[in-house]
């Protein structure tokens, strides 16, 4: 909807006699106030003065305090003079006054001006007289027998003719300020089209710059504001031209970038509709990459695992990132990162989604784990022979000392061989077990599994005289693949056992928490140095190489852990302080329902 404007002059002439209208009516204002007050003043300064001037007249009457010859003096004095008089004792009781019957009227000690009066000063009030009617000023002052006052003496005048004046000037203000505004009305409309009239050049100006003519510049004219006002629109076209032409430039290059990455790209709307899409993607999808703009995502690219991601990106404020298999011609595994896209003030205007082509890595992945499993496996054979050789060899009483030696060291490293190689096989198992299709998981209690880890371990515990704990609730159960947990938990305590002090305890604490089940394993052992904690659960990493070795150790144990919690998406983390030992801790999800992860 076009809302309706007004020209500037229509704005600018009304409101100069907006403000003339306002200065005149503060400066009536103020006037009338003035001359009020100047008339107010002057009836106050009056009417002390008459109070004055009867109080001499009253003096002797007062002493004597006879009313009855009070009254015809004052009444006397009031007739003289146009001005109510009224004597009033301390107690508030009127003595006598000029106008009215003493006896009819009420107290008047709380009167305003009375008060005052009463209290050493001059007091003045004005109000509504309800014994004569009509609004008076009255003013009184204090009458003295040596310190002490005696009476009041009041005076009064009706302020209707004042008023009357103060009117008749008023309406003479009134028509002096509707004679300057008419004069000033045409000053203010040649001062108003004085001001418009350049902006309005400008303004049509600046309607050839919106239509691409930039080329053509302003007149330079009027006043030293518009005039720079002119110069600095010029100047911004010639700017702006230039600006143009870096635009079209960056534009080219970001086009031209974009569509040299292997990664696939695609900017998605808060409508879920395309904004852009670069060549990779486009060939990731076998889409065209021209005319998809505006377009949904879900007609473009089918691909329901997408489409919910990308659903999911949306509704969230914190990027995201997952892995995704694509099926169509061929199976793909893509790696998808998504990133908010921002606009003006930080606001959302959609995602851009970031698509990395694991297809390759994927299968050179699946060829190692195979060539990793096959070779395991036939070196089983090889080396079970070895071991079957050596221990016949060994148990021939007729083998020398110096070949039992030998011996004890072909055995002792075909074991470590054979380790390695089962090790090898347990991984590639797992690993395995997820790519074509995942463990199955059941609810299982733990603690039996913990018992059976126990079990297994049970010889190196005494050979290491290393007690054990367990502390697990009876009835706790969860969603788990029982033999892989069991392994995890065997190499987990395996570690721990070796790695503490003869005499010392191993702890296995299992704790339900609302989201997770914490499986805690801790040691009081040598610990292990910060700086290995991150990379403690890759493949052949040691923290001690040597003592590792020297213990029996594969490399192997905490990847395969790390990879049965993954299997059961959870995760494993490690503390540790050298000197005081380490906790491993085992975080599984709690699981309602069976399912296969």
């Amino acid at each position: 909807m076009k809302l309706h404007r007004r020209r500037l002059i229509w704005q600018l002439y009304p409101s100069y006699l907006i403000l003339i209208f306002v200065v005149l009516l503060v400066v009536g204002w103020s006037l009338s106030g003035m001359l009020r007050s100047f008339h107010y003043q002057q009836v106050e300064d009056d009417l002390r003065a008459r109070a004055e001037l009867v109080e001499p007249q009253l003096q002797g009457h007062l002493t004597m305090g006879d009313q009855d010859l009070l009254l015809p003096v004052v009444t006397r004095l009031g007739e003289q003079s146009g001005t109510r008089i009224t004597v009033i004792m301390r107690d508030g009781r009127v003595l006598v006054d000029s106008d009215e019957d003493p006896r009819l009227m009420d107290n008047h000690g709380q009167r305003t001006e009375v008060v005052e009066a009463l209290a050493g000063q001059q007091g003045t009030s004005i109000r509504f007289s309800n014994t004569l009617g009509e609004s008076l000023m009255y003013v009184a002052i204090p009458v003295y027998d040596g310190e002490q006052i005696t009476v009041v003496i009041r005076t009064a005048l009706p302020l209707s003719a004042v008023d009357e004046t103060l009117q008749e000037i008023y309406w003479q203000l009134f028509l002096a300020g509707l004679i300057i505004g008419a004069l000033l009305a045409p000053v203010c409309w040649w001062l108003s089209r004085r001001i418009s009239r350049p902006l309005e050049l400008m303004t049509a100006g600046a309607q050839k710059f919106s239509q691409g003519l930039l080329a053509i510049p302003l007149a330079v004219t009027g006043s030293e504001e518009t005039s720079r006002l002119a110069e600095t629109m010029n100047l911004m076209a010639a700017k702006l031209a230039d600006r143009i032409e870096q635009e079209i430039g960056q534009r080219a290059e970001i086009e031209t970038v974009l569509g040299c990455m292997i990664e696939g790209i695609i900017a998605v709307d808060n409508d879920e509709q395309i904004i852009r899409l670069n060549r990779a993607a486009a060939e990731l999808f076998n889409v065209p990459q021209q005319s998809n703009a505006g377009r949904p995502i879900q007609e473009v690219i089918r691909q329901a695992e997408l489409q919910r991601f990308i659903q999911q990106a949306l509704s969230q404020p914190e990027p995201l990132e997952s892995e995704l298999v694509m099926y169509g011609s061929e199976k793909r595994y893509l790696h998808v990162q998504a990133t908010p896209l921002t606009g003006k003030e930080d606001s959302r205007i959609g995602v851009l989604i970031v698509l990395h082509d694991l297809t390759r890595l994927r299968r050179l992945e699946s060829v190692r784990r195979d060539f990793v499993a096959n070779v395991s496996h036939e070196l089983k054979t090889p080396i079970t022979a070895i071991r079957g050789a050596v221990e016949t060899l060994l148990d021939d009483e007729s083998t020398d000392v110096a070949s039992q030696r030998f011996l004890q060291i072909i055995f002792k490293q075909s074991e470590r061989l054979n380790a390695l190689v089962e090790d090898l096989l347990n991984l590639s198992r797992i690993e395995q077990g997820v790519e074509t299709g995942g463990w199955e998981l059941s609810c299982e209690p733990l603690l039996p599994i913990l018992h059976s880890a126990r079990a297994a371990c049970e010889s190196l515990l005494s050979q290491q005289q290393v007690g054990l704990d367990i502390i697990c609730p009876e009835q706790l159960k969860n969603r788990v693949n029982a033999p892989l947990l069991e392994q995890a938990i065997i190499n987990l305590l395996t570690n721990a056992i070796k790695y503490s002090e003869a005499g010392s305890h191993v702890l296995i604490e299992v704790i339900e928490l609302d989201e997770f089940v914490k499986i805690r394993v801790e040691d009081s052992g040598c610990g292990i140095a910060a700086e290995h904690l991150p990379r403690l659960f890759e493949r052949f990493y040691r923290a001690d190489l040597a003592r590792s070795r020297s213990l029996g150790g594969t490399g192997l144990g905490l990847a395969i852990v790390k990879h049965v919690a993954h299997a059961h998406q959870g995760e494993i983390t490690v503390s540790s302080e050298v000197g005081k030992g380490s906790c491993f801790t085992l975080l599984l999800p709690r699981r309602q329902k069976p399912e296969v992860v």
